[in-house]
């Protein structure tokens, strides 16, 4: 039997107001998602530079200003696969604001275009939009960084 390998990722979590940036994405196991921008981590590569590359990569911005987050562990399903994945989290700014006031930021993972969007993190709280890799939602709502829904807005 082949043993599966766990993945290392890095996730770079962009926040603007409440909004986080997030790509859409669907599988037949998890429906209808959406996933902040990052991606594997290469071997002898820091965490903190595979999520500032991952983004550069996707999208062809920059960022600043990067703070460890936490980690999260996600066990999930890829293809009737199981998939096992280690992510370390960060969140970050544009370098450049104006990226902020772009509705729809088009981007490209391997060979693929895919959309991501600003998502109200009352979306994920209410139940309205699926937050993935589970588990990433109670980080960022636990967090000190500041990242829960102010109250009263």
């Amino acid at each position: 039997m082949r043993q599966q390998a766990i993945r290392a990722t890095a996730l770079c979590v962009i926040r603007h107001q409440d909004r986080i940036l997030a790509a859409l994405g669907y599988t037949a196991e998890k429906g209808e998602f959406f996933r902040p921008l990052g991606g594997g981590i290469n071997f002898g590569e820091r965490s903190r530079d595979a999520a500032i590359r991952e983004v550069r990569e996707e999208i062809q911005a920059e960022l600043t200003n990067l703070k460890y987050l936490g980690l999260v562990e996600n066990l999930y399903l890829r293809g009737g696969v199981p998939a096992h994945e280690l992510i370390i989290v960060y969140t970050g700014e544009f370098a450049d604001p104006s990226w902020n006031q772009r509705m729809v930021i088009q981007g490209m993972e391997e060979d693929e275009m895919f959309e991501a969007e600003w998502v109200s993190l009352s979306d994920f709280t209410a139940g309205r939009a699926t937050l993935f890799p589970d588990g990433l939602l109670a980080l960022l709502v636990s967090s000190s960084g500041g990242l829960a829904p102010s109250r009263g807005a």
